[in-house]
């Protein structure tokens, strides 16, 4: 483990500890400014991020860019606040910092009995999402990468799991997301990042190819799982988490896999756009995107 894991663990745990503490209007003000803080000194997210929107959103000034570019970073701050207060707040608390919208698409697509799949983007506070779902709907399964450092990785698994939620490492998960969803569970998947050639499909995002994991189709078309999006962003005006679900998905069966899952990729792909072209100042342009290209490429 180098020594910037090891100073990153205390640092992530004071960090928490600090937003815990103080109350959640200071808290968030706290986040923000950190958040803010890391992208001026991550110099790499910054020139990932200029690039992705000069890609995505060509029309835009760079004056424009750059308002965007520092709502993501603030969404990184608020993360951590989403961290730090939600394993602990009541539902009272909940109810004061969230609010819920669309709850009966999700519980339409629950009452199927075949499980939901929640397609979800790292766009506005995907962790206060998975936690908020979890105090009022019932424990959620979410499927994560594990984080690098790994000493930061076990404090944030233990915070994720907080009312009653269980984490699911994507490492070989297939096996036990059919078992949530067989039980008629519920699994939220982050489904916007690059994926590697062997594991993707490529689709249209934001007018350019892109290498989307197949295996959120792959599982939607094997599970006859209800496929609801669902995102959590910020309401600057009010102050608060808005946790947002969309009408559910059709999920196209036509016997051709490869077909099926090329057409239903492109199609969820599509929702997450249409979320992040909402609130582009919310999402993660520091994620490199458009990484794996096409074979011509």
């Amino acid at each position: 483990m180098s020594t910037a894991d090891r100073l990153a663990f205390p640092a992530a745990v004071c960090l928490l500890r600090v937003l815990r503490l103080l109350p959640s209007f200071a808290a968030i003000r706290v986040a923000h400014g950190v958040g803010l803080a890391l992208g001026l000194l991550m110099r790499r997210w910054r020139e990932t991020a200029e690039d992705n929107l000069r890609k995505a959103l060509p029309a835009l000034p760079y004056a424009e860019r750059r308002r965007i570019w520092r709502g993501a970073c603030r969404v990184i701050g608020r993360i951590a606040f989403a961290l730090a207060k939600l394993p602990t707040w009541s539902e009272r608390q909940v109810r004061e910092h969230v609010e819920f919208v669309g709850l009966e698409h999700f519980r339409a697509g629950r009452s199927r009995g075949r499980g939901v799949l929640l397609l979800t983007a790292h766009l506005g506070n995907w962790e206060l999402g998975a936690l908020a779902h979890g105090r009022f709907e019932g424990p959620l399964h979410v499927l994560v990468r594990p984080i690098d450092n790994p000493l930061v990785d076990s404090l944030v698994q233990r915070l994720r799991c907080a009312h009653g939620n269980e984490v699911i490492a994507k490492r070989h998960s297939a096996r036990r997301v059919l078992q949530v969803l067989r039980d008629n569970g519920t699994v939220g998947i982050l489904a916007d990042q690059n994926a590697v050639r062997e594991e993707a499909v490529f689709v249209d995002f934001f007018g350019i190819p892109a290498a989307a994991n197949k295996g959120f189709a792959q599982l939607a078309l094997r599970s006859g799982a209800a496929v609801v999006p669902a995102v959590a962003w910020w309401d600057g005006t009010s102050g608060r988490h808005i946790v947002e679900y969309g009408p559910e998905i059709e999920v196209t069966r036509t016997g051709n896999d490869a077909r099926d899952i090329q057409v239903n990729t492109q199609r969820f792909q599509r929702s997450i756009e249409e979320r992040v072209r909402r609130h582009p100042g919310q999402w993660l342009w520091m994620h490199g995107r458009w990484k794996t290209r096409p074979p011509p490429e």
